[in-house]
């Protein structure tokens, strides 16, 4: 079971280093205004908050990252904490802007935090 939560832990990561690629590096793109349903204006106007956004989706994939190369009761913390940030954010994101966010973030977040809780 520890691998399978490792494995879904690392699948959060890889998501939000895709997030923050979206975010810093594809926003005016084709692909990042598609993904976020913003027009060529609107993404021109909010590239430097959509950058912002992005470096914090990268502390969460780079915190996730770290956390699979601890071990004991300091990677179980940092795990627990930075998946439930997710799934807050998630919920709030999902709330507030698109469900889309509920499927892409919250889910899979809860989904490693529940393999990581019953492998402690």
């Amino acid at each position: 079971m520890p691998i399978v939560a490792n494995v879904l832990v690392g699948l959060v990561a890889i998501i939000h280093v895709y997030i923050l690629v979206l975010e810093m590096f594809l926003w005016e793109t084709p692909r990042g205004m598609k993904s976020f349903g913003t027009t060529p204006e609107t993404a021109r106007l909010m590239a430097t908050l959509a950058a912002n956004q992005g470096l914090y989706n990268g502390f969460i994939a780079a915190g996730l990252a770290i956390s699979l190369f601890l071990s004991g009761d300091g990677a179980f913390v940092l795990k627990v904490f930075l998946l439930a940030c997710v799934i807050v954010a998630g919920l709030y994101g999902a709330a507030t802007v698109s469900r889309r966010i509920l499927v892409v973030q919250s889910i899979p977040a809860t989904l490693a935090l529940v393999a990581v809780v019953l492998t402690a």
